[in-house]
């Protein structure tokens, strides 16, 4: 089981992070992605990290503003949020999967999603 949170209403240029607690399974050997899906879109691929959190994978739409980490010791992952823009507004969600992949069909499991509202 995967729960997010930290999300909000942050004003543009502002920061949240956003955590994801997994519990109920071990994923320290799996990829955590995050994922986010703003109103009347599909969901797309922020970012990946492997399990050992030395390689992370960003979007090139969020690439130099969010960061992918972890702490396999807490079961959690992290998504820090810099620079945050109005066309950043979506429900992110965590997910966790065997694969490097920015594919949403490569995770299998997922978490209920935290809201982020960024106003201009």
């Amino acid at each position: 089981q995967l729960q997010a949170c930290g999300g909000g209403l942050v004003q543009a240029g502002g920061s949240l992070r956003l955590s994801c607690l997994a519990s109920g399974h071990t994923f320290t050997s799996y990829v955590m992605g995050w994922f986010r899906q703003a109103p009347g879109k599909d969901r797309e691929f922020v970012a990946a990290i492997k399990w050992n959190g030395a390689t992370t994978y960003a979007a090139d739409s969020v690439k130099g503003r969010f960061t992918a980490s972890r702490d396999n010791a807490k079961n959690t992952v992290y998504l820090q949020m810099n620079s945050l823009q109005p066309e950043d507004t979506a429900v992110y969600y965590c997910a966790a999967g065997t694969l490097f992949s920015n594919n949403r069909d490569h995770y299998n499991f997922w978490g209920q999603g935290t809201l982020v509202t960024v106003s201009s």
